[in-house]
């Protein structure tokens, strides 16, 4: 006896397929189907009178009541759980997906997560007669998720106004979209609309109208717009003094300000922030004692300001007072430390953030976390890290800007082929990931590989930049490699018509004295376009001493001194090479001039990892104190 083979589950394709069948009204039934059919099997195995009725039929959906179990399990199922999919393969094979109530509850559903708009996108399209509650839901998802692309594509090809009719919600998304992407001739002509519609004394969307032409600079429309006869409230003033700080009108802004009848936390964040932002922390402070009341954002803008200026002192002031840190207070001080080279008090204020449950770090904390450790050498610490970004706990993506971070953290770290390993595993690379490649494998003596990836980047990468030469370069000069160096010199000015700077002559300066090429080095720094810097004399002179070109290093050192009599720096290699030649005559009067300058030699120290935990010591302090700890 033939077994009876069992009906074939549906695959993803043939659910698209059944999808845009919808579209006509002909081809399946509008009818639920009775209770006692079962819809999956009725659609796989479909007899003959199920065809001849979707062919014939042409009512319309039966109602639907708020109880329907598809409604509740939309309501009641999480997206992408096994619950949720289920409910959706029952809307589609029951036709269901064209009906406005049943559909209008999955693509809400689906708006909740940016992975499942496109699908959302396709429901919208099976529906009969969308209306403008569907369509918001769908542009209302995309701005939230910072895809205002997404929105205006989905807009002119799924749901114009000539299709969809816009309500009272519609417009001040579109205001929000169109300031967005800078159309300013799509929001004069949705502005046009509103007042055709008779929408223009909607107070929601006269605040929006406001932030719309602020954001295109037109302070004139927001300001008329402002003056109108219609209701104001306090959003209306607050978008009024935000589209004047945003121009750079502050007098104007602050004017309103005073004006206002009423003000709540967000006027005056605007004005601190304004302040903050342009240096002007005198009056950004006065503002901030003056608050009634403050919130996070009030602190964070005078930390955010005072770490723009440089002043770390203040900035951690303020933060420690913070009653309540969120993870922008956390950043901007992990950034600052980072930008001041405080690398230490960044590792131990990340620490800090760690133990506390209620802030989780994200990929900017990471990037400055990173860094730190990168130019600490810390790679014990680094790998750390990186497990971290790992865990499934912390939700975490590895854009370009984070995986680069890691890249050179393993690359100054030492441990190239790791670094390799995540630049392989990279979806988008940038120049920044490319240089940071080379510039690795150039710190550590192998300038062979960072040619070769060079010669890649040059083959299937971004077009290289100046800062790309100066990797290279460096890597060649590190390497010795004398006429790839020079190869690559030329064919940046040749090939790519960049023009040599500072930066690339020092380099090629660097390869020629490692080479012994001290007089083609010197040629090379007579013939620069730019003005001399006391960096490539510095570099020529030690490669004088270290060649033993005793005249040379004699010149160039008694230039340093004329260029930059407070360094002590050139006194110091120029006392060397007196002594190497037994000078002494002249060695003492090289420290009699460091004397009559105040200058003095800084003891050096180094950085030691000592248990795990790195500090700073004099080398002459340390080496006994290691020596009892052992």
């Amino acid at each position: 006896m033939a077994v009876k083979p069992k009906p074939a589950r549906p695959s993803s394709r043939y659910l698209d397929r059944l999808l845009l069948s919808l579209r006509s009204k002909k081809r399946l039934p509008t009818r639920i189907w009775p209770d006692g059919d079962h819809p999956l099997r009725r659609c796989l195995e479909p007899s003959s009178s199920d065809v001849a009725a979707a062919i014939s039929t042409d009512d319309p959906p039966a109602p639907l009541k708020l109880s329907h179990p598809l409604l509740r399990a939309f309501e009641s199922s999480a997206v992408n759980t096994p619950q949720f999919s289920q409910a959706l393969a029952q809307l589609l094979v029951s036709g269901l997906a064209r009906h406005p109530l049943a559909a209008g509850r999955a693509i809400k559903a689906l708006c909740s997560s940016p992975s499942s708009l496109p699908f959302a996108v396709y429901l919208f399209s099976a529906v009969d007669g969308p209306d403008a509650f569907l369509s918001n839901t769908i542009i209302r998802s995309y701005l939230s998720s910072c895809r205002p692309e997404a929105a205006l594509s989905f807009l002119r090809r799924r749901a114009p106004p000539s299709l969809v009719p816009p309500n009272h919600f519609t417009f001040p998304l579109l205001a929000k979209l169109f300031a967005e992407l800078g159309l300013v001739s799509e929001g004069r002509s949705t502005h046009a609309l509103i007042a055709k519609l008779g929408f223009e004394a909607d107070l929601f969307i006269r605040n929006t109208l406001i932030y719309m032409y602020s954001s295109f600079g037109d302070v004139d429309a927001a300001k008329r717009l402002f003056d109108s006869n219609f209701e104001s409230d306090l959003v209306t003033w607050n978008s009024m003094v935000d589209g004047y700080v945003k121009n750079g009108m502050v007098a104007a802004a602050r004017q309103l300000f005073d004006e206002m009848p009423e003000r709540d936390v967000v006027s005056w964040n605007v004005m601190i922030a304004w302040h903050a932002g342009a240096g002007d922390m005198g009056a950004a402070k006065e503002l901030f004692l003056s608050m009634p009341e403050r919130d996070v954002v009030s602190w964070n803008s005078m930390i955010d300001g005072y770490a723009r200026t440089g002043e770390v002192g203040a900035a951690r002031e303020y933060f420690d007072a913070v009653p309540y840190k969120n993870l922008v207070s956390w950043n901007i001080m992990l950034a600052l430390y980072t930008r001041m080279k405080d690398y230490q008090e960044c590792l131990k204020l990340f620490d800090d953030m760690l133990a506390v449950e209620d802030v989780k770090p994200n990929e900017a904390t990471f990037v400055s976390v990173l860094t730190a450790c990168a130019n600490l050498g810390r790679l014990e610490r680094g790998q750390w890290v990186h497990s971290l970004i790992k865990d499934h706990h912390i939700k975490i993506k590895l854009d370009v800007l984070l995986s680069t971070a890691l890249v050179t953290m393993y690359a100054k770290c030492g441990d190239t082929e790791l670094a390799r390993e995540v630049f392989d595993s990279m979806e988008e690379r940038s120049v920044v990931s490319w240089n940071s490649m080379i510039v690795g494998y150039g710190l550590h003596g192998q300038g062979e590989k960072a040619l070769e990836m060079f010669m890649a980047m040059e083959k299937r990468g971004p077009r290289p930049n100046e800062a790309t030469f100066v990797c290279i370069l460096s890597a060649c000069a590190h390497g010795g490699m004398v006429f790839e160096g020079w190869r690559c010199f030329h064919r940046m000015i040749r090939h790519y018509g960049i023009e040599p700077k500072v930066e690339h002559f020092g380099c090629m300066m660097d390869l020629l004295s490692r080479a012994g090429l001290l007089k083609d080095s010197e040629e090379l720094a007579k013939r620069m376009p730019t003005e001399h810097t006391p960096a490539l004399w510095g570099a020529l002179m030690a490669a004088a001493r270290t060649h033993c070109d005793w005249e040379l290093g004699e010149t160039v050192g008694r230039k340093l001194i004329e260029i930059q009599p407070r360094d002590v720096g050139p006194y110091v290699l120029l006392s060397n090479i007196y002594a190497a030649r037994g000078r002494w005559d002249d060695v003492e009067k090289v420290r009699d001039m460091m004397k009559e300058h105040g200058l003095e030699k800084a003891a050096g120290f180094s950085s030691v990892s000592v248990n795990k935990s790195g500090f700073d010591q004099f080398v002459e302090e340390n080496i006994p104190q290691l020596a009892r700890k052992a």
